[in-house]
């Protein structure tokens, strides 16, 4: 049981429940912050997923159909080398060399060239429309190289039809080996867009397709002046080509709008696709999730503590009056000096440090002589001013902080001495006399010397006396008062001990003017 009342009397102080109320709020919004934290991660890991889900999405439809065209132009360039492809009709010339591309989806011009730039066959008309390409960026690397294999060349308008288109280009090798014209098949550009915008990525999100040069091949959404545009030396760019995919955050130098960029190559082909997610759209969601939970904790929190403080407040004014009552209850109302209760409890202190330290121990207690014939006389208001002022009179008297000086009863004092002989206590005794000696009480025209005192002495020493408890030595110290009265007043008399000498048991002081 004592364990427990150790452990509870912590959460009895108001200190420790205002230090709760405020540590409670402190951890709720650290745990409140750590969720809130988890919840940020959570939504950049969603965006950082569904970045990585449509790259895959649009690189796999990229790479098929790029595929498709591929075929479809090598086809062609296989079918040039049929025996006996120049003496069949135009219309069947055209039907051998582009059977395969028939069915090829958004697929835009597909022209077969020769070596002078000029249209030998043509996938739309028989016979061909009239055109020279040997200006044309992809005419040119297949005339200077061999062996490019699929050359996809910068977005161009065409000639033929007007429309903006990705040419893919193979070059046509003569028996001999030397250059013999270029198949060009074209993609359009309507098709990036229709596969692009069938994805809603916020108001400030994008999706690119560059060359891998950093030449913009296509954005969504669509700007027309950022087509063919080349960004090679932005930052951001550079992070594209540094590896095959991956993903970061950068800010745009195109409109300065911070974003995350998700990249990968399209298969091994020189295009590179990238997703970009504006970081503030990625933490809309949670930032109204945080400003709602975050509010609603703040208000907890602030609500926990003003009722904390509140709560604390009134137990300090618990507090205060607890220990108001408890002054109260250990004071003498009418002089303010410690009252009986005060006495026996801390007598019964005194008394055990003295028995358990060997040391002496001394009390006195003094009695108003005829005070009866003052409130006789002068009434009870002016009986109370003389009890006071003997109250004055004997606080007077002792100066050491662990003597004590109280109000027993009555016009009846008390004073304890610890650590004080029997000769101690007569001086102190003998002050007491003086002190009463110059009370006055001049609203009554009580002079001084008019009031006096009898004073009761017992002390007690290291060994064996008839005295084993406090109470013991008030009746010793109350016998020798009443001596004191009975010896004419206004004197000290001493207990008699059965210990002590005889000549010490008989000691009086003995004053002028005694009563």
């Amino acid at each position: 049981m004592p364990a427990l009342q150790r452990l509870a009397r912590p959460f009895r102080s108001a200190r420790t429940w205002i230090g709760l109320g405020v540590l409670a709020p402190i951890g709720m919004l650290a745990a409140s912050s750590m969720m809130l934290l988890d919840l940020r991660q959570d939504a950049w890991e969603k965006a950082e997923q569904t970045s990585k889900n449509l790259l895959q999405v649009l690189e796999r439809d990229i790479a098929r159909n790029v595929e498709m065209y591929d075929l479809s132009i090598q086809a062609a360039v296989d079918n040039l080398r049929t025996p006996g492809l120049a003496e069949v009709t135009p219309e069947l010339r055209q039907l051998v060399l582009f059977d395969r591309a028939a069915t090829a989806r958004d697929m835009g011009v597909m022209i077969v060239i020769d070596e002078s730039g000029g249209i030998i066959a043509d996938i739309d008309a028989v016979p061909p429309r009239k055109g020279n390409y040997a200006d044309r960026e992809y005419f040119q690397v297949h005339k200077a190289r061999a062996g490019v294999g699929l050359y996809i060349g910068h977005p161009i308008i065409s000639r033929l039809t007007g429309e903006r288109m990705l040419p893919f280009s193979r070059r046509i090798n003569k028996p001999d080996g030397t250059f013999g014209g270029v198949v060009l098949g074209s993609v359009k550009l309507s098709y990036f867009t229709r596969l692009f915008s069938q994805i809603t990525l916020g108001q400030e999100g994008a999706i690119n397709l560059y060359l891998r040069d950093g030449t913009r091949v296509m954005r969504q959404p669509f700007v027309e002046a950022d087509i063919g545009a080349n960004i090679a030396s932005a930052p951001t760019f550079q992070g594209f080509i540094r590896q095959h995919s991956g993903s970061f955050v950068h800010t745009s130098v195109r409109d300065g709008i911070e974003r995350h960029y998700a990249f990968t190559r399209v298969g091994d082909l020189p295009l590179i696709l990238n997703v970009a997610l504006s970081t503030d759209e990625i933490e809309a969601e949670w930032r109204v999730k945080a400003l709602v939970i975050g509010g609603i904790v703040l208000v907890l929190c602030s609500l926990t503590i003003a009722l904390s403080l509140l709560f604390g407040r009134e137990l300090r004014r618990r507090e205060a009056m607890q220990g108001e009552l408890e002054r109260l209850s250990l004071t003498d109302a009418l002089t303010r000096l410690p009252n009986r209760r005060a006495f026996e409890d801390t007598g019964a202190r005194a008394w055990e440090g003295a028995r358990r330290n060997g040391q002496p121990l001394s009390l006195l207690i003094v009695d108003a002589d005829h005070f009866k014939r003052f409130n006789d006389r002068y009434g009870h208001q002016v009986g109370d001013e003389v009890l006071q002022g003997l109250a004055r009179c004997l606080s007077a008297s002792v100066h050491r902080p662990d003597d004590l000086v109280c109000r027993v009863g009555g016009e009846e004092f008390a004073i304890l001495l610890p650590d004080t002989d029997q000769a101690g206590a007569l001086r102190i005794a003998k002050k007491v006399h003086a002190e009463v000696a110059t009370l006055a009480i001049g609203s009554a025209g009580i002079g001084a010397g008019a009031v006096t005192v009898s004073i009761g002495l017992a002390a007690i020493v290291s060994g064996g006396t008839e005295v084993s408890a406090l109470a013991d030595l008030y009746h010793l110290a109350d016998a020798a008062l009443y001596e004191a009265k009975a010896g004419g007043r206004n004197q000290t008399c001493c207990a008699r001990l059965k210990s002590a000498q005889p000549e010490a048991q008989t000691r009086k002081l003995q004053l002028v003017g005694a009563s």
